[in-house]
């Protein structure tokens, strides 16, 4: 047998020996396979529960592997059995299959598979750990599928919950690229953080006891310093899908649609939790309460404060991020709404330092970053990440991969351009 057809072999007998199994311990569930078997086993849907008994015949085999000699690869596997008359296969032995398992693909490969780990541990195999394995794998009730299967469920032919699913940018824990790793965080956006990882942990706890005010945060500073971000990158660490909305998109040109749009939105999260709803542009709260003529808006605004009344990261699971680049714009009902306000300041020169590190940590760049950080003084984290994306472009004109400091000057011109542009539109 050569090398390929030896891998062949083992990607096949792990799929059978986690197919038995799984057989064998109901107690098993979708939440145990790793991701390469999420469209094998289960429902289908956003149920986590396994079908059993798992049968696996030639053209489930012929799915898992596309090799054209997959189905005789694994007929002449010692530790497979195959009924002719069901045309399905089988372990022959599961203890034995397993030791020729590990002799072969090694305890890091069992750590990617939870329902392998388990058995391993339960066997007594030093090294592997079940609870280390659900930690490495992909959950999936964090992916894109679940969590798009959970919505449609929601949402069903209701053609009302449709048009508020329209106003809903819905993010998975799994598909969101930004983690906390990758931001810069002030010492308060940092305790914001752990105050909610703190609240998640111990819910039940809270619940009891009727602590139900917690887990509201208003984000206030300057655009592009990191409020969006941070939603999105808690939503990863927290492992929480994020539901953002803009507020002065959800205000429909149809009026008397805008309070009901609130209303149903609230509920869809409600429905998703435990989740992040992120709502942006808070500010336009303000403006809408200042409007005298325009009775439907006020009752939208009116409807907008009762879900934030009534909504809680205890009692519903829940957690509500208001998010505003104007604060002196919030009246006292819209502030005093929020258990916590975080703010976003542009960066300090230490900050500017540490996020041009973390921006160019994959790049080749001979930057001086101290000068650097010292030059951007009043720059955002997001004018940061354009000057280097406008000095790569620059480099790449160049046909060079290294980031010159003619470069980095020329993304730093983009950038001052940029802002120029924007105050002379707005005088």
């Amino acid at each position: 047998m050569n090398a390929d057809d030896k891998e062949l072999a083992i990607d096949i007998l792990e799929f059978l020996i986690t197919a038995d199994i799984i057989n064998k311990n109901e107690e098993l569930t979708k939440l145990d396979l790793p991701k390469k078997y999420w469209k094998f086993f289960g429902t289908g849907d956003y149920n986590t529960d396994i079908d059993r008994p798992i049968t696996i015949g030639e053209s489930l085999i012929s799915k898992v592997s596309i090799a054209d000699n997959a189905i005789e690869i694994v007929k002449q596997n010692p530790f497979v059995k195959f009924d002719e008359f069901g045309k399905r296969f089988g372990i022959t032995t599961l203890d034995a299959a397993a030791a020729w398992f590990l002799r072969q693909a090694g305890k890091e490969r069992i750590m990617r598979n939870p329902v392998l780990a388990r058995y391993y541990e339960k066997a007594g195999d030093a090294g592997i750990s079940y609870k280390e394995s659900l930690e490495i794998v992909p959950r999936f009730i964090d992916s894109k599928e679940y969590l798009e299967a959970k919505v449609n469920h929601i949402i069903g032919d209701d053609e009302e919950l449709k048009a508020a699913r329209g106003l809903i940018i819905i993010s998975s824990p799994e598909e969101i690229e930004y983690s906390l790793d990758d931001l810069v965080c002030t010492p308060k956006q940092e305790e914001g953080i752990k105050k909610i990882e703190i609240a998640l942990k111990n819910r039940e706890f809270l619940k009891e006891r009727r602590i139900f005010e917690f887990g509201k945060l208003l984000f206030v500073g300057p655009p592009g310093t990191g409020k969006t971000s941070l939603a999105l990158a808690m939503s990863k660490a927290l492992k929480m899908p994020l539901l953002e909305v803009r507020l002065a998109m959800v205000t429909s040109q149809y009026l008397g649609e805008t309070s009901k749009n609130i209303d149903r939105i609230f509920d869809i999260a409600r429905r998703l939790s435990p989740c992040i709803l992120f709502i942006d542009e808070f500010d336009f709260v303000a403006k809408s309460r200042v409007t005298e003529d325009n009775g439907a808006m006020k009752r939208a605004v009116n409807m907008l404060l009762k879900n934030i009344d009534t909504v809680s990261f205890v009692r519903n699971g829940v957690v509500l991020i208001g998010a505003t680049n104007h604060p002196a714009l919030l009246d006292e009902a819209a502030w005093r709404r929020f258990d916590d306000v975080i703010e976003f300041p542009l960066p300090d020169y230490e900050m500017r330092v540490e996020i041009l590190k973390k921006i160019t940590s994959t790049l080749d760049c001979t930057c001086d970053f101290e000068e650097l950080a010292a030059e951007t003084e009043g720059f955002s984290g997001a004018d940061l990440r354009i000057m280097i994306k406008e000095s790569i472009i620059s480099a790449l004109m160049r046909d060079s991969f290294e980031l010159s400091e003619f470069d980095v000057e020329q993304g730093m011109g983009s950038v001052r351009e940029r802002d120029t542009i924007r105050q002379s539109a707005s005088i």
